[in-house]
């Protein structure tokens, strides 16, 4: 399928997590409903290209820029203990499209396999990669710098060294 002809406006789901998985998605998300929620640490934010980010998400979007993929918006979310108010559910990072961004997103389905959860918004041209699992935020960051780490580490290889 090619994703950018048609309608412009629709999103469409890249990943592919079997029908078990929603179902414990959704047996997640309504444990998280019910549950007493109680601020464990607090959101902890740096300034990063003079934005204010999630501190868990700046060596990733570091990365990825030095990588050569332009990023939007990120969210952490931490863990649904942590600031479950003002956190999202979800640890999300958005790229914008390029060859550079689409090349990560495929290599990190690969790695990260039924834990990512991949979006295109076509209208927009960017691509939402979110954990797929509740509470797993923590682990999507960290998978997130390794895929990271590893595809500027790729891309760096034959390179010319700038002197």
């Amino acid at each position: 399928m090619n994703l950018y002809e048609g309608n412009e406006e629709q999103e469409v789901l890249l990943s592919e997590q079997p029908s078990h998985l929603w179902r414990r998605r959704k047996q997640e998300l309504l444990h998280w409903t019910e549950r007493d929620k109680r601020t464990v640490s607090p959101k902890r934010t740096a300034i990063w290209n003079g934005v204010e980010v999630d501190a868990e998400l700046v060596r990733t979007l570091s990365l990825l820029k030095e990588a050569g993929v332009r990023t939007e918006f990120s969210c952490a979310g931490v863990s649904p203990l942590d600031e479950p108010v003002d956190h999202s559910l979800y640890a999300y990072v958005t790229l914008i499209q390029s060859q550079a961004a689409e090349q990560f997103v495929n290599d990190a389905m690969v790695r990260m396999r039924n834990r990512l959860m991949v979006t295109y918004e076509k209208g927009r041209g960017r691509y939402d990669l979110s954990s797929f699992f509740i509470g797993h935020n923590r682990s999507f960051c960290w998978w997130m710098e390794q895929c990271a780490l590893d595809f500027k580490r790729r891309n760096e290889v034959g390179k010319p060294d700038v002197i």
